[in-house]
């Protein structure tokens, strides 16, 4: 490897730092092979997006300043331009660039106070994470390094107690909060990790057993190629005892096949017995207690909903999920026929007051009403009636009635070999009902029905708005009426 070469895999940046913390292995293949790396899916970007916009309005708190452009410019020639900004007496500063001992570093705000210059990272969650003090640590590390004195460094983000009540108000969306302290106490680490994250970039690629940091704190984009070799029946399908997990990967143990029972306990051998047997287990006593806990009418309903960072409407709350659709199966009694109603907001509306609206007309105040992990559509409805009280009498006669449809699979009051361990709708259905599959839909998911949802707001295509609305519906639909189904299944085996 000449030297250009070297010094060019070994060139670090925030986001390369953070990355080789979590998996070395994630850094050499970025660097050496990032013809390796998944494609980005639409959600993701969407998370990058609402990055973006995050950190355009805690723009807000230091207003006035001035922005390294992102585009356009070389790594030297942003470094150039923050310096000479600097020179000039601009006191804030937006992705103000650094580089230092081969790492280069971008300050989402940096401010001059009485004391000295402050850093500001922005984050969109709503807490302070041990891996945002190792992001702050290797930019203090470029900035201090640089000859700038930096006073402070805290870590603003999303205030989730924050309730919008008019223009958005960004000293209350927003919490700074103090971590001088634990970066500073890093630096010995940092100078230590940048050392051995060079070292392993000049060699080859290193060997890292797929495990936790596949995942955490971040996915990692070469996730599709280092687990090319798990099979579809693997042991991280049992579930349960992560440790157990990781035992039994050390041990070489990956098929489901090679698997003795005996290394295993509780739900994880039920799951690994029921796999080699290709069997169904069912305890039809408690599959007729829950049964006989259900009532008529009958109600099957399933919320849509989307979640972003920044309040969208007055009375909401960042983060808070809105639902925007529903889909509603209901029996009037035993042996009546299926209705149906449904409901799929207008795009870029707050769709609240319209949902509850049609949904209290069309649910009766003594209705059974089933969901599928039921805590979700119940904490979305007790959400609706502190946000608009005017219904919340109405919405606190149907809440003590919801009843949770995956209770028995939950249990394992039912199980089949092919849920793999896992009692989600999407594991529960295929298994038990073969005939109704996700597969056939353009939406399979409800992070696939968000994105189209967000993509139906931003439209302006007519032709394309009527064609998301009608896969939402088709979603939706199946949602409930694969419940319809389960709840007839379990009526056959109690």
């Amino acid at each position: 490897m000449s030297e250009r070469e070297k010094s060019a895999r070994t060139y670090l940046s925030k986001s390369l730092y953070i990355r080789g913390l979590q998996c070395p292995k994630s850094l050499w293949l970025d660097r050496c092979q990032p013809g390796m790396r998944d494609g980005i899916g639409p959600s993701q970007e969407r998370v990058f997006q609402n990055g973006i916009e995050v950190g355009r309005l805690a723009q807000r708190l230091f207003p006035g300043g001035i922005e390294i452009p992102h585009e356009g410019l070389t790594y030297a020639e942003k470094v150039e331009k923050t310096a000479a900004y600097i020179r000039d007496g601009i006191t804030t500063l937006y992705e103000a660039s650094f580089s230092f001992d081969h790492v280069f570093v971008k300050a989402d705000i940096l401010h001059k106070s009485q004391l000295g210059w402050d850093v500001y990272e922005v984050k969109g969650t709503t807490a302070v994470k041990d891996i945002h003090a190792d992001d702050a640590a290797i930019q203090y590390y470029a900035i201090a390094g640089s000859g700038l004195p930096v006073a402070g460094v805290s870590l603003v983000h999303i205030n989730n107690g924050y309730l919008r009540q008019g223009p958005l108000d960004v000293h209350k969306l927003f919490v700074s909060e103090d971590i001088t302290y634990q970066v500073r106490n890093r630096q010995f680490d940092v100078m230590g990790q940048i050392r051995l994250l060079r070292t392993m970039l000049q060699g080859t690629m290193p060997e890292v057993y797929i495990g936790k940091q596949c995942s955490d704190p971040y996915g990692c984009d070469f996730h599709g190629y280092c687990w090319r070799h798990v099979p579809e029946y693997s042991i991280f399908r049992l579930g349960g005892s992560k440790a157990k997990i990781s035992e039994l990967y050390g041990k070489g143990l990956l098929r489901l096949d090679d698997v003795a029972p005996r290394l295993l306990s509780g739900s994880q051998r039920l799951v690994l017995e029921a796999y080699l047997e290709k069997k169904e287990l069912v305890r039809a006593p408690q599959v007729k207690e829950f049964l006989d806990s259900l009532w008529y009418p009958l109600y099957f309903l399933d919320f849509e909903t989307f979640s972003v960072p920044i309040p969208p409407f007055d009375n909401t709350r960042p983060y808070q999920h809105i639902p925007y659709q529903y889909s509603l199966h209901h029996l009037a009694n035993e042996g009546a026929p299926l209705a149906h109603h449904e409901f799929l907001a207008q795009p870029a509306t707050d769709p609240r007051v319209d949902l509850i609206e049609k949904l209290l007309s069309e649910i009766p105040s003594d209705a059974c009403v089933l969901a599928y992990n039921a805590g979700y559509e119940a904490r979305i409805l007790s959400e609706l009636a502190g946000s608009l009280p005017r219904y919340r009498g109405r919405i606190e006669t149907i809440l003590p009635n919801i009843r949770d449809l995956a209770g028995p699979f939950r249990t394992k009051a039912v199980y089949h070999w092919q849920m793999m361990g896992s009692y989600s709708q999407k594991a529960v259905l295929p298994a038990l009902i073969p005939d109704l599959s996700y597969d056939l839909l353009e939406i399979g998911d409800g992070g696939a029905a968000m994105e189209a949802y967000f993509r139906m707001c931003e439209s302006v295509d007519g032709e394309e708005i009527t064609t998301i609305r009608r896969n939402l519906l088709d979603y939706c639909h199946l949602d409930t009426l694969g419940m319809v189904r389960l709840y007839e299944r379990l009526r056959e085996l109690r």
